[in-house]
């Protein structure tokens, strides 16, 4: 169940980076980071009637963690706070995250990771002239 999971957020993060660095959007961070949003949330729909079976009233917690640091890069770019140190701080609370749980469900979390670090680094790279 997971592995198949796992390959779908992996396929949908490879497309989505692949088309933001080919097009090379002006809002390119935002859709990177509603991107891993919506990809998470999908992930965590799609584990949840395993976790639930396998973990009982803990799989909120287990699934909740990964989506709530999902959504903060979103909430700080509508405050207008740096989102960069959002888009980090949420790659590093994911990637642990799924580290932590690598041998149940945290793997299919991994992936995510990649637009987090994307849209952080984002800001630094030079822009495209038209």
């Amino acid at each position: 169940m997971t592995s198949s999971v796992t390959l779908g957020a992996l396929a949908a993060v490879l497309a989505v980076a692949l088309l933001l660095l080919i097009r090379r959007p002006a809002a390119a961070q935002r859709l990177a980071r509603l991107a891993a949003l919506a990809i998470t949330v999908l992930v965590a729909a799609a584990l949840t009637p395993w976790t639930v079976q396998d973990s009982g009233p803990a799989a909120s917690f287990l699934l909740g963690v990964p989506v709530l640091a999902a959504t903060v890069p979103v909430l700080a770019e509508r405050s207008g706070r740096r989102a960069e140190i959002a888009d980090l701080v949420a790659a590093v609370v994911i990637g642990s995250w799924g580290l932590l749980l690598a041998l149940g469900i945290g793997v299919a979390f991994l992936p995510v990771v990649l637009l987090y670090l994307l849209s952080a680094t984002w800001s630094t790279a030079p822009r495209k002239q038209a």
